[in-house]
């Protein structure tokens, strides 16, 4: 394609953009449209591209079932299709998300049998949202979250799991096979990483159940001593088999804590609460061990943030994280709402 070529191009892209009424974040549908057109050029084969389209059109499907909620706090329950209606864990799933919709919290599952289909009546029609596969065998769409308005479709297991995990500020595993050790082992890996902002994630069991201890014990004993993971990687998860204590897990990590927001390797916590000088001091004092340099700080926003109109009007604490603390940065945050300022 010659110079000329590519800028006529560009002017009919932008034409389009304007006659299709697209006026906000053009930047970025150019990007994708130039990505589509860069996909022919570069003579992508027919499955990659059914791949691409395919996975593009889920995404804009699940955007669309999930943007009329999005200033309501969901929480995503995650466990076996193959659960049984008599088993205890399918009470416990039914229980926890009927407190959380109770609590005002919407609950996401993968809109099929077992546990998901548990969860899904514990919140009832309202409150459930679906994000289902399409399998040759065992799952099919809950009937509570079947209505084309509270559920969507996918072929593809990574898609899913981004909506699965995007959308929601805590996360309740219950045991399951494969599938369930996946979505949970990645949501550890998101949190590990640093490529996910922190969140509640609970391992909720049966009352009496070994399950879930039985995985913490692996944990510790293989995975720490063999120095594959941090030893507090796993202070992030509470491992609990009480629907209660589940339920307070994910509704207090966010009673001081608001959101955060990384500048360069400044890491600012937005809080709901201003904490006292006193209170900074104590933090500062409990947590020497996860800053890298200098101290925590209270602050007014930065300059980017402002720059961003971007939470300006909370109070905000600054420190330069300790590569790998993030074990330490739940402590921390566990800390936070704990703050007689937070009550």
């Amino acid at each position: 394609m010659t110079e000329q070529q590519r800028e006529a191009l560009r002017a009919d892209v932008e034409r389009i953009m304007t006659e299709a009424g697209v006026l906000a974040n053009r930047s970025l549908i150019r990007r994708i449209v130039h990505t589509g057109v860069g996909l022919g050029e570069d003579g992508t084969d027919r499955l990659n591209l059914k791949i691409a389209s395919a996975a593009l059109a889920e995404m804009r499907d699940a955007f669309r079932l999930f943007q009329p909620y999005a200033d309501v706090p969901k929480v995503t329950v995650f466990g076996s299709a193959r659960t049984q209606q008599d088993d205890p864990l399918y009470d416990q799933a039914r229980s926890v998300a009927e407190v959380l919709a109770e609590r005002g919290w919407m609950v996401v599952t993968g809109a099929g049998p077992g546990i998901m289909q548990a969860a899904a009546e514990g919140a009832g029609e309202k409150m459930a949202l679906g994000v289902s596969i399409r399998l040759p065998f065992e799952e099919k769409p809950s009937a509570v979250v079947a209505d084309e308005t509270h559920s969507v479709e996918m072929k593809y297991f990574f898609t899913r799991k981004l909506m699965l995990v995007k959308e929601s500020t805590g996360f309740i595993c219950l045991p399951g096979g494969f599938g369930t050790l996946d979505e949970m082992f990645e949501l550890l890996t998101l949190q590990q990483t640093g490529k996910a902002e922190p969140m509640p994630i609970v391992l909720l069991d049966e009352p009496g159940g070994t399950f879930w201890r039985n995985l913490e014990h692996f944990v510790l004993e293989t995975l720490v001593p063999a120095g594959v993971i941090s030893p507090d990687d796993f202070d992030r998860v509470l491992v609990t088999d009480s629907a209660a204590d589940a339920v307070a897990e994910i509704s207090v990590f966010w009673k001081n804590k608001d959101s955060l927001r990384w500048l360069y390797d400044v890491l600012v916590l937005r809080l709901k609460n201003r904490p006292t000088a006193d209170e900074v001091a104590q933090l500062n004092k409990q947590f020497t061990s996860v800053i890298a340099a200098g101290r925590i700080e209270l602050v007014d926003a930065l300059p980017q943030e402002v720059s961003d109109n971007d939470r300006v009007e909370l109070p905000r604490l600054a420190l330069q994280l300790g590569q790998r603390e993030v074990g330490g940065l739940y402590l921390l945050i566990d800390a936070i709402n704990a703050l007689p300022s937070a009550d």
